[in-house]
């Protein structure tokens, strides 16, 4: 079934129950980062939608109020056997929810709770439209349509035959400048990375699962708009900020940013949506694709970190070790 032919069928047995009022993306961790641009689309372009967003452990534990017969939920594990998102599936289904689980194994437990089940591809040899984010992507554009007559669905979809390309140069511009990034920072105890828009879900994806997770580097995401708020306090000359910087509506405020961080900063290391040539997408639905285009950039920085540091990005110190 494609997804299309899914949410059509969603719609189909909803219609006369009153139709889809909430949308919620569920997950835990790097799955529950990559689900947030499709968050921020809805929530953002759709008039009448309610889009939820939680970390699974959470959402069994505090069941939302409006879940129901109404919901859409899309529950995304890269393997499909996150105990919590299994969980957070079941408690969905039970409660009438309609079921969209995203993993790339198939026939995992996750898809055992799901109504409606897509595997989306991962790795070397992906193509890039059908990795996790776009998947994801897809689907809350679909129901932008088929519920509401999104009239920038077609530029969205030009945008997915777009993207491939898109990431493909950027990866190779940034070669270079990811080796440097990693011999000068590979020391580094803290590094901050910032974002707005719909890659605030990047920047935190970024922070928690390759620094922290990955390389043992204490980090944080920060959202652009809440620099002020706080966090700018700790900006020295000592401390590392990278900034991604996306095309799009908030742009401004990733500008204001990095103004404040050339001025009383100096370890910023700059990853630029203009400058990496995804305004090659329409104006009217670039800002989606910025996540897309800004984590597989941030893969190649990963990786010249993980080579350099000789600690390899599937290293663990508890994760899959011990119990938790």
């Amino acid at each position: 079934m494609t997804i299309q032919e899914m949410i059509k069928d969603i719609k189909e047995k909803t219609e006369d129950k009153g139709g889809i009022k909430e949308v919620y993306f569920i997950a835990c961790g790097g799955s529950l980062a990559s689900l947030y641009p499709s968050k921020y689309l809805i929530e953002n372009e759709s008039k009448e939608l309610t889009v939820g967003y939680f970390t699974s452990n959470e959402f069994v534990h505090v069941i939302p109020k409006a879940l129901g017969i109404n919901t859409i939920a899309v529950l995304c594990s890269h393997r499909g056997n996150t105990p919590e998102t299994i969980e957070a599936a079941r408690v969905c289904q039970s409660y009438g929810a309609k079921t969209i689980a995203l993993s790339y194994i198939k026939e995992s437990p996750l898809t055992k709770h799901a109504d409606y089940t897509l595997y989306y591809e991962f790795g070397e040899n992906a193509v890039i439209e059908n990795d996790k984010i776009c998947t994801s992507l897809k689907i809350a554009f679909e129901i932008l349509y088929q519920f509401e007559e999104y009239i920038n669905y077609q530029k969205a979809i030009d945008g997915f035959d777009k993207i491939n390309l898109v990431v493909d140069s950027a990866k190779k511009f940034v070669k270079t400048r990811a080796a440097i990034f990693a011999d000068k920072y590979k020391d580094e105890n803290n590094i901050y990375v910032m974002s707005s828009g719909a890659s605030y879900g990047s920047a935190y994806s970024y922070a928690i699962c390759i620094l922290m997770e990955m390389q043992w580097i204490n980090s944080s995401g920060i959202h652009s708009g809440e620099y002020f708020h706080g966090p700018f306090e700790i900006t020295d000359r000592e401390t590392p900020f990278i900034l991604l910087m996306n095309e799009g509506r908030t742009r401004p405020l990733d500008e204001r940013a990095l103004v404040f961080l050339q001025k009383y900063g100096e370890k910023i290391i700059i990853l630029d949506a203009k400058e990496l040539g995804l305004n090659t997408i329409d104006d009217k639905v670039i800002e989606f694709f910025n996540p897309v285009l800004f984590n597989y950039a941030l893969r190649v920085y990963g990786q010249e970190l993980a080579e350099i540091r000789k600690h390899p990005l599937s290293q663990r110190r508890y994760m899959w070790k011990v119990e938790y």
